[in-house]
């Protein structure tokens, strides 16, 4: 049985103990100090609060938020209609289109989000400029429980590209699924991320499992 009944009863467990207070003051720091934070604060959970937890279907593993002015959106890989795509969205969506023959036009994923698609960073916050530059603060043991608490749900689908996604392997329990490739990253996109099928591939496990399949055609 899960033990938790909402992402939010999760979270205020945890912003309640000792490493979320490090958490918090590491960010307060980087504030004093002069630094943008990215996402806005009230973004850094937002991942949660569009993707329920008793929702969940697929997890995408995320490292950090965009480091660029008014880019994060608190969603991995995300961000808002009105900006640019990023080099690996645009590469997600070229993957997406040779799979499926959808076309995206915009890097707003929320429509995924709500259909049970968690897009989790493993760090919620970084410095403008600094890729990284939250990833010692706290935030990998918060996330590192949510992968925990995920997969005790069991026919979770995780999808993990790049190494550093693939280290979470050992979080994830046998009655789960794992579909790995390689970073959607321009660096690293055709060594195994391109063709990967990732997208109808997981459509047709939730299909298995008498689940309703998610629509990646994000609309207008």
């Amino acid at each position: 049985m899960n033990d938790i009944l909402s992402w939010q009863n999760f979270i205020n467990q945890e912003t309640k103990k000792p490493y979320f207070k490090e958490i918090k003051t590491s960010i307060i720091k980087s504030n004093r100090a002069g630094n943008n934070i990215f996402p806005p604060p009230k973004d850094f959970f937002k991942a949660f609060e569009k993707c329920d937890y008793e929702t969940t279907k697929i997890v995408i593993i995320g490292q950090d938020p965009y480091p660029t002015v008014g880019v994060a959106n608190g969603l991995a890989f995300s961000v808002n209609k009105n900006i640019k795509i990023p080099a690996s969205l645009k590469n997600i969506f070229k993957e997406i289109e040779d799979d499926l023959k959808i076309v995206n036009n915009h890097g707003d994923l929320t429509s995924w989000a709500e259909q049970g698609v968690l897009l989790l960073n493993v760090n919620l916050s970084v410095v403008e400029g600094k890729p990284g530059s939250h990833s010692k603060i706290g935030w990998e043991k918060f996330t590192d429980l949510v992968i925990s608490k995920i997969q005790k749900k069991g026919s979770i689908i995780f999808l993990l590209w790049g190494n550093y996604a693939k280290t979470k392997k050992s979080l994830i329990g046998k009655n789960n699924y794992i579909l790995e490739a390689a970073h959607p990253s321009p660096l690293s996109a055709h060594n195994g991320f391109f063709g990967c099928k990732h997208f109808s591939k997981a459509n047709k496990i939730l299909l298995n499992e008498g689940i309703k399949p998610i629509d990646w055609q994000l609309g207008e």
